[in-house]
């Protein structure tokens, strides 16, 4: 697997916006490979058990109606943030059936959610984070940290390095395309999730990588640690190798 220093670069929150509103119900395309991580994600996540869900990233709204409909409970809520206007469009139509208990936002694409702190019980994120500049992986997980509750969990999944020789020849092609236009795979490269969670931040449950159609896809669940009496974050810095990747400037991407 390449050292997680491998820097590449990622698409301008302009360049991910105006692809993603172009992309639009395209994105269907990719649940096929994309479906065994969700069902690894949902068996994990005990979503049944949360009140309020956030997901950062929602693009069609499939992944929300399959939670609200199938997984969370009668009173819960379900709150989601897109970038692209199309997306949120989508998600919007496809979510009418459950009325005030969805809302759906579009965002400026900067990696920032506007709750309050400690107010969910669950950060979504599918996808999503494969497609950020490493700093803007640090600072979203940052915003889960604030607003997950401390029993709260941290629930993403990402295109990730190869497992089986399919999957690493998968990969390989991946990142040889990516290397010429990252617009042509959507901006979306394989990282390490764990590379990202700081242990004085996170515990993390559960992490595996699942491959379909040999594309491999990380699953990860983790918990907020309360860092000090009055709740304050601790510094990551000195318990963790953060990726060299995540130093390099802000080029943006598909946030939401």
């Amino acid at each position: 697997m390449p050292p997680a220093s491998v820097a590449r670069p990622t698409l301008t929150r302009k360049q991910a916006r105006n692809f993603y509103d172009r992309f639009g119900r395209r994105q269907k395309s990719q649940a096929r490979y994309e479906r065994l991580a969700l069902d690894r994600l949902v068996e994990h996540g005990a979503f049944g058990e949360a009140n309020a869900i956030v997901e950062f990233g929602c693009g069609t709204g499939d992944f929300a109606h399959r939670l609200v409909a199938e997984e969370m409970h009668a009173n819960a809520t379900y709150a989601a943030f897109d970038l692209s206007e199309t997306m949120a469009d989508l998600a919007r139509k496809r979510l009418v059936p459950f009325g005030s208990r969805v809302t759906v936002t579009r965002t400026d694409g900067r990696p920032r959610i506007p709750l309050p702190a400690s107010s969910c019980d669950r950060f979504v994120s599918n996808y999503v984070l494969d497609l950020l500049s490493g700093q803007d992986v640090l600072r979203t997980l940052e915003q889960a940290w604030r607003v997950l509750r401390p029993d709260g969990l941290l629930c993403l999944t990402s295109l990730t390095y190869g497992t089986t020789v399919a999957s690493k020849l998968t990969i390989a092609a991946w990142l040889a395309v990516h290397s010429l236009r990252p617009s042509l795979v959507g901006g979306c490269r394989p990282i390490v999730l764990t590379d990202f969670l700081g242990p004085a931040s996170w515990e993390v449950l559960y992490s595996n990588t699942v491959v379909s159609y040999g594309v491999p896809s990380q699953v990860l669940i983790a918990r907020p640690r309360v860092h000090s009496q009055d709740g304050e974050r601790a510094d990551d810095s000195a318990g963790t190798n953060i990726p060299e990747e995540s130093k390099d400037e802000d080029r943006g991407h598909r946030e939401p």
